[in-house]
């Protein structure tokens, strides 16, 4: 959801901006991921992450002093929008040292709250093809699978990967004051319409700047930064949620006034159509020894399928599978009077929780999951990131929220948080030693990015000599069967398709079918 800003270095007084500084070199972490094939032969790819453009120091291209000071921009060197981008440089990142993101091979991980020279707090990145363009991922029909660490992660803090429907080169090209591109981290934008951003389009966010009250860092402008928002994984150790968030624009939208709010005038649904375990009637799903074990690594994978099952059809379902100790689990099932029994999001799903909640249906209003998939075909960037929430200290995720509705009333209840749990300068104190880590990230065809049979993902097949499969010659063994939980059939499967005694092989979708 990203309610609010993140926070950035405390005592530096840094800020953001368009030009480019030279202080300290920009070297971008290296982190590979696999690109899958329908076989389930993976090959990887040596991508690499940048820090957004909203964490770095900010200075004048001259010299080192500041455009920006606690939450308040320099007068003299930002007048105005356009005089600022051109006064301002935005400088490269000490990506440990500063913010605390490592990658090791396949592994990033993400502290919370690093104490280097100065203090910092979250951070946010992208998923790079080059050092000067984001990688673009098409979803349509298409699976997304990645490891996840949260067993570091309380109450309060949010470990999210997600996709916002950004430019490839940052808005490099199509912004005359934008010099510093996706190489420096430009041109997020996402369903909350944010406008902490300092910088959006090339021009800083000076008009109506206005400093938080409850941060000595951020505030917010007169503009917002709206597209289009795949939520795959927003977590702590208590609660998790998947979410499509629609918007009626493609591509970044800028945002003022009404156009920027979470109402039926604006452009983009913030609160979305989500799907939380514990929300949604399952407390016993998620947690520390619950189904999915928090304290221990998992593996989350998301299947977004579309009507025909191709990738040019229109975007029907987002499904939700987990892989742990060996063992495929299936999403858990809605358990709330009212709602069919769905696990995964459709817009039938997304009527009836709205109407049941009593919540203004903003996703059907700004075009639901057709929206979203017309996202996923113009292409989507990966965003990872740690944060704590100044705006609701994290309650829509892991407590009650609204904190002062009935906890008894049908979508309250998120989380076992207490309501008074989040605040961020608690969490910030209490839990400074947080981290999120994410590692093994897949992507392909249906049913190609993990192991059906549950023990883990493939991995990358050897470069010369045989990479499994049924042999060319030789007879299949007659009525092989297939144990509990593995595949039992599906487009394009060839494997054994009689389940083991006591189970029946049940079609989850047109790909992918299982012994259950």
């Amino acid at each position: 959801m990203h309610r609010a800003a993140l926070l950035t270095l405390t005592s530096l007084a840094v800020a953001y901006a368009q030009q480019v500084g030279t202080q300290t070199a920009e070297v971008h972490p290296p982190l590979t991921w696999q690109t899958c094939a329908a076989s389930g032969t993976c090959t990887t790819n040596n991508g690499k992450v940048v820090l957004d453009a909203n964490w770095r120091w900010l200075h004048t291209t001259t010299g080192y002093t500041n455009c920006y000071t606690g939450n308040t921009w320099d007068a003299t060197l930002c007048p105005d929008a356009t005089t600022c981008a051109q006064n301002c440089a935005l400088d490269g990142a000490d990506y440990e040292g500063t913010y605390g993101v490592t990658t090791t091979g396949s592994s990033l991980k993400l502290d919370f709250v690093t104490n280097g020279a100065n203090k910092n707090v979250g951070s946010r990145l992208y998923l790079m093809q080059s050092d000067t363009e984001y990688e673009i991922f098409k979803l349509l029909n298409q699976e997304f699978t990645f490891d996840v660490d949260v067993s570091n992660l309380p109450c309060g803090l949010n470990g999210a990967l997600y996709f916002s429907e950004m430019a490839a080169d940052g808005g490099l090209s199509q912004f005359p004051n934008n010099k510093a591109g996706a190489k420096y981290g430009t041109g997020y934008c996402d369903s909350q319409c944010p406008k902490d951003l300092k910088f959006i389009n090339g021009q800083a966010n000076v008009v109506g700047w206005t400093g938080d009250s409850n941060s000595a860092n951020s505030g917010t402008g007169a503009m917002g930064a709206c597209c289009n928002e795949m939520d795959v994984w927003e977590a702590n150790s208590m609660a998790a949620a998947f979410t499509p968030h629609p918007c009626a624009a493609n591509g970044l939208a800028v945002c003022t006034g009404d156009a920027c709010s979470g109402g039926t005038t604006g452009i983009c649904d913030p609160a979305g159509c989500d799907f939380n375990s514990f929300r949604m009637g399952d407390t016993s799903f998620y947690g520390a020894g619950l189904t999915v074990d928090t304290t221990k690594p998992f593996t989350v994978v998301t299947q977004f399928l579309t009507n025909d099952n191709t990738t040019t059809g229109t975007l029907s379902e987002i499904r939700r599978l987990y892989v742990q100790n060996n063992k495929v689990i299936q999403n858990s099932k809605v358990n709330i009077p009212g709602i069919d029994a769905f696990d995964s999001i459709t817009d039938e799903f997304c009527t009836e929780q709205k109407s049941v909640f009593g919540d203004t249906d903003l996703f059907a209003n700004q075009g639901g999951l057709k929206q979203i998939g017309a996202s996923f075909a113009q292409g989507v960037v990966l965003v990872l990131s740690i944060w704590d929430d100044y705006a609701a200290n994290m309650l829509w995720l892991d407590s009650d929220y609204p904190a002062d509705a009935t906890a008894a009333s049908p979508g309250v209840a998120r989380g076992s948080c207490a309501t008074t749990s989040g605040v961020p300068s608690d969490v910030e104190s209490s839990a400074a030693n947080a981290a999120v880590t994410f590692s093994n990230i897949k992507f392909g065809p249906i049913g190609s990015t993990f192991n059906s049979n549950g023990a883990g993902s493939p991995t990358v097949p050897p470069t010369s000599g045989p990479t499994g499969g049924t042999p060319t010659t030789g007879p299949t063994p007659p009525a092989a069967t297939q144990t509990h939980y593995g595949q039992c059939g599906g487009i394009g499967y060839a494997g054994p398709s009689v389940c083991a005694t006591g189970f029946s092989c049940q079609v989850l979708n047109s790909y992918y079918s299982q012994c259950l």
